[in-house]
């Protein structure tokens, strides 16, 4: 029995998930508590942009279950909406890859609704009260999106050297 090391790669798409998890508890202000961006949702789409062989719809549902545990959310709200996210974002990689980084947040930004769509469903149905602030995470995430993108393609190109 052989035990592969870890490729580089492997641990940069590790290490950019879980500081996306962490940031999902990090303590912000209480007025930029809804304009939170959804940060592991924005890696894994890099990810799934990046690395579509290597990261899909599998990792997002496991994500989705690890942030629900992390945030004490009902049990696969976050696993349904990242696996939707994976599957959208994998069917469409080749094409958006090759826009420029305003396009591909505002092609994001209604994925990123859709995702809070889905959060907020669960939400709902479960008798917890919804409102309209749902959105400001999308509008948040695609707005932080070049700027991630930037980074964690520095740290693919980085960890693949």
């Amino acid at each position: 029995m052989s035990t592969a090391p870890i490729q580089p790669r492997g641990m940069a798409i590790a290490g950019s998930l879980l500081a996306a998890g962490l940031l999902l508890s990090a303590p912000v202000p209480a007025w930029a508590i809804a304009w939170q961006p959804p940060w592991l949702t924005l890696a894994l789409a890099y990810w799934c942009l990046a690395q579509p062989d290597r990261i899909g719809i599998t990792a997002g549902f496991v994500l989705g279950l690890l942030q629900d545990a992390l945030t004490g959310a009902p049990l696969g709200q976050h696993a349904l909406a990242l696996a939707v996210v994976a599957a959208t974002v994998l069917a469409q990689h080749q094409r958006v890859r090759v826009l420029p980084l305003w396009q591909q947040a505002l092609l994001l930004a209604p994925l990123l609704v859709v995702h809070q769509m889905i959060l907020a469903l669960v939400t709902g149905s479960s008798g917890r009260p919804v409102s309209a602030a749902l959105l400001l995470p999308a509008l948040s995430g695609a707005l932080i999106w070049p700027w991630l993108f930037l980074a964690l393609r520095d740290l693919r190109r980085s960890a693949s050297r």
